[in-house]
């Protein structure tokens, strides 16, 4: 055992001394050492009830013969910190703690670890830690939250979201926004859509690094606590059967996991994500390679921001088997292994399906021919950008830029009413670097929702799309306006292109020339975390990793 580094011999007398201090016993010190890591907060519904399950996955390691050793790191809301300086810690959050995870358990030589995840970037950072530590490990999403009653209608905070856009446009009354936040949220769990938390915990099944249907299960739902002690025993038998990260982590899972997201229209975030997983495996994995599998994967299921159903529906209906099971059906899955010891097609073909559930469709009947994103390049994103499909038909749009350096400006033009039909927003200095933190644009997109302009008005950003976004919304423009790309030369008024068929985004102008009289935005100095990240944050491109070779950015400014 690698524990017994730090707790077998002589020598290590002082080192058990300190770990009896804890209680340990001599026949706990017997045992492997497995790190049950929690990223419970009382600051959001989403990981408010992690410490509880922490608790029943210990008992799961204990009851399998190993000594489980519980520690917390830190979680940022999305959904509280959305529209304000706040969001830019969210995406910076990934990487501490990834890195917090990779540091106590490499720092306490464990065996082994369970991760216990809930809102958006917890969940990337624990696949993170875990190719990078390369132990066995396995990661249990908290669950998603039940939908609220609003009117007569499930509602989740989406719809909290679109109604402050709603109540500006006089669609909605302060009392009916009071309302509707005092019910979107009706305890713990994740939030309730195919947002970026419930898109990653998919990822995380089809990936193999969830068992199949435990991160399904809802976070307050009576099963939970038995499957987060059943996390704990399957974690003590990949020991045993010496299966690590790696293992798991191959192109062909990789992939896998796009073609869920996907056939899901889940969150643009999962190719931000996959790209940083991808990176700390050390596979090959690059901007490109979304697009090709997107292409060739339907939209199968029913899910919000752009359908009717929420992720609890999703497990009613059948889960991520049910979904693994229609893409095997149709070839679009490749068989990859899992942390249960069966295979991904064998797990899907587990999967029970609800008599009469309209959630998870057949590829026959396929709700989109295609997935819930592409990625596009041209004179405004050479090096590439996400556009997001799902919730809308449009495939093309043209129309005058209305440009803002930041969020606040624009959401500001926004509910001031100056955002009209057919108009571009154009949000820049959002970027990894530029922000920096890389802020989700949901207040901006929400509002437009709001008062009705969701289908007219089309939105591009250096920054990044919550998943609960819905329109034709394009983020991720790489390079970055802070690094001198060519979004910081569009001008208020120039035609901007989206054309989703030629894969191109691009704007009429003569940007050569003004790229010969440019003068750079002035930074905003940073200190602390924000400025070791702007620092050393890759493009989001790359994935906005701060590790390995993607930290060099050849459109870094000298």
């Amino acid at each position: 055992m690698k524990s017994d580094l730090i707790k077998r011999g002589r020598d290590r007398a002082p080192a058990r001394a300190m770990l009896k201090g804890t209680g340990l016993s001599d026949a706990d010190l017997e045992r492997p050492m497995v790190a049950v890591v929690s990223t419970w907060t009382e600051v959001m519904p989403c990981n408010f009830h992690l410490r509880a399950l922490a608790a029943d996955a210990k008992a799961g390691v204990r009851e399998a013969g190993g000594t489980p050793i519980e520690f917390n790191t830190i979680a940022v809301s999305d959904g509280i910190s959305m529209g304000t300086d706040g969001m830019k810690a969210s995406l910076v959050s990934r990487e501490v703690i990834a890195d917090s995870i990779e540091l106590a358990v490499a720092g306490h030589l464990f065996d082994a670890m369970v991760v216990l995840v809930g809102c958006d970037k917890t969940i990337p950072a624990a696949a993170m830690a875990a190719a990078r530590l390369d132990v066995p490990t396995v990661i249990l999403y908290g669950g998603p939250i039940a939908p609220g009653r609003f009117q007569g209608r499930d509602v989740t905070i989406q719809d909290v979201f679109e109604g402050v856009g709603a109540c500006a446009a006089g669609k909605m009354t302060d009392a009916e926004l009071a309302e509707l936040e005092g019910k979107a949220c009706p305890g713990a769990g994740a939030c309730g859509g195919q947002f970026t938390a419930n898109t990653m915990s998919l990822v995380m099944t089809f990936l193999g690094l969830s068992p199949m249907g435990a991160n399904d299960v809802p976070a307050t739902h009576p099963d939970k606590p038995r499957v987060a002690r059943e996390c704990g025993a399957l974690v003590m038998d990949l020991l045993r059967r010496g299966v690590t990260a790696r293992q798991l982590l191959t192109r062909a899972s990789i992939e896998n996991a796009i073609a869920g997201a996907a056939a899901t229209a889940g969150s643009t975030n999962a190719v931000l994500h996959l790209l940083a997983i991808a990176c700390e495996a050390e596979v090959p994995l690059a901007i490109d390679d979304f697009d090709p599998v997107s292409a060739r994967t339907p939209v199968i299921t029913d899910l919000k921001p752009g359908g009717r159903f929420t992720a609890v529906d999703l497990h009613r209906a059948g889960g991520a088997g049910l979904v693994a099971r229609r893409l095997f059906e149709a070839g679009l899955l490749s068989d990859t292994p899992t942390v249960t010891g069966r295979s991904l097609a064998e797990e899907a073909r587990r999967a029970v399906e609800a008599p009469g559930q309209e959630v998870v469709w057949p590829v026959a009947r396929a709700l989109k021919p295609r997935g819930g994103f592409a990625i596009l390049r041209g004179s405004l994103a050479p090096e590439g950008c996400v556009v997001k499909l799902a919730g809308h038909d449009r495939m093309r749009h043209e129309g005058p830029a209305r440009v803002f350096d930041g969020e606040e400006a624009a959401f500001l033009a926004v509910q001031r009413r100056q955002i009209q039909a057919g108009d571009v927003v154009v949000i820049r200095y959002e970027g990894p670097c530029g922000g920096p933190g890389m802020r989700e644009m949901l207040a901006v997109t929400a509002a437009l929702t709001g008062q009705g302009l969701g289908d007219s008005v089309a939105l591009l950003t250096d920054g990044r799309f919550s998943g609960a976004t819905h329109g034709f919304m394009v983020g991720h423009v790489s390079p970055e306006a802070a690094r001198g790309g060519p979004i910081a030369l569009v001008e208020e008024g120039d035609r901007i292109v989206f054309d989703v068929e030629a894969r191109r985004l691009d704007v009429l102008a003569h940007l050569e020339t003004r790229q010969a009289h440019f003068t750079p935005r002035p930074r905003k100095p940073h200190r602390g975390v924000l400025g070791k990240y702007a620092k050393l944050v890759s493009s989001a491109s790359r994935g906005a990793v701060t590790a390995g070779d993607s930290m060099s950015d050849p459109m870094e400014p000298q």
